[in-house]
């Protein structure tokens, strides 16, 4: 008899990122949430000067980087643990905290990898209903019961671009259990800084032991090929977090790349000042040609199209790539309707507009 795996395992259904080519051929990548105008000049040479010391082990602590973490976001470097990207401290955490037969929450549109990761460690995922599209504090809350060991919670969300406010994020801590760990994945935090009542959950992982912030260089700092993450935790949570990850889980180019990523503002900006712009630019574009635009504080927007066959988001996407471009479709996240599509450069933001517009029937208007 061949080797099975654990129970629920095949249960699984893969992670698939958004694709790059159509059919061997480069496209207009708007799949992956990515940062168009790539990473700081200076995160790529500090890249190429690791070159020198492949040899060598990398910092297992990343003593360095955590320290350019803390001046950055001024949070105390003792505190905070780095990851190949986010993703594997959301899986490293729901293997320190919880097994087969728990319960992880999330919401129902959530990031997939929370389930992905709560599965492969045998726990069962429950997910609580959402209102228009945001996280619902009180069905979170009352879908909490014995079994239930974290809560993940998207802010930003991936797909949707919708947030809990300060206020909100605070109540969900204060009325969650204290043995239930509040997982806060602030992945998109850069670009919702701009929204006065949002909160990336920093200082409630820094004041509460049952709260974690992660984060990621992925998206604003460009360095998505580099998986580089961070998380913010109590000194106990960090501890089990050195316990279970790998010794040297982070590489050398990786570390020195995002440290002078962290140095270099007037990047940081001109990805922040591009996002906003073209965002709202995107948003307005395609609201007049027809489908709905849902609100997004990130560095995405999620389109609605109607349910008629060949209008639907099926065949939007279609259309798209019959144009070279490339959305990302949301079936996965229970959205079947909708297509997820990144702020591109300024080109491919028009030639996006300019293709929906083929597909709609209608005028594009300046």
């Amino acid at each position: 008899m061949a080797p099975r795996p654990r129970p629920g395992i095949l249960d699984i259904e893969p992670y698939v990122g958004g694709r790059a080519e159509i059919d061997g051929r480069p496209a207009v990548k708007l799949s992956s949430n990515e940062n168009p105008l790539g990473p700081s000049p200076k995160a790529v040479e500090a890249y190429r000067e690791a070159a020198a010391s492949l040899h060598r082990y990398p910092d297992g602590g990343a003593g360095a980087l955590r320290a350019a973490i803390g001046r950055r976001f001024n949070l105390d470097p003792a505190r905070i643990v780095c990851g190949a990207g986010s993703d594997e401290l959301i899986s490293l955490l729901v293997r320190a905290y919880a097994g087969p037969g728990d319960e992880v929450l999330m919401s129902r549109h959530g990031f997939l990898m929370y389930r992905i990761a709560a599965l492969a460690a045998g726990c069962h995922v429950v997910m609580a209903p959402e209102k228009e599209l945001r996280a619902d504090v009180d069905a979170l809350l009352a879908r909490v019961n014995s079994r239930t060991r974290i809560l993940f919670l998207a802010n930003p969300n991936n797909p949707t671009g919708s947030y809990l406010t300060g206020e909100e994020l605070a109540r969900l801590r204060r009325e969650l259990p204290e043995d239930v760990l509040l997982v806060i994945d602030a992945a998109y935090a850069e670009y919702a800084a701009d929204a006065p009542d949002y909160d990336d959950g920093s200082t409630l992982a820094a004041t509460h032991d049952n709260v974690v912030m992660t984060r990621t260089f992925s998206k604003l700092f460009g360095l998505a090929a580099l998986r580089l993450g961070w998380m913010y935790a109590h000194p106990a949570i960090c501890d089990v977090m050195h316990r279970v990850r790998n010794p040297f889980n982070v590489s050398t180019p990786a570390q020195m790349a995002g440290i002078a990523a962290l140095a270099d503002l007037d990047h940081q900006e001109r990805s922040r000042e591009h996002n906003r712009r073209w965002r709202a630019w995107l948003a307005d574009a395609i609201a007049r040609l027809g489908p709905k635009v849902w609100p997004s504080v990130a560095n995405f927007l999620l389109i609605e199209f109607p349910r008629e066959p060949g209008r639907d988001a099926a065949a939007a996407e279609a259309f798209l790539e019959s144009e070279g471009i490339i959305p990302r479709r949301m079936d996965p996240y229970g959205l079947p309707h909708t297509l997820r599509v990144s702020v591109g450069l300024e080109e491919e933001n028009r030639r996006l507009v300019e293709a929906l517009a083929r597909f709609t029937g209608r005028e594009v208007r300046s």
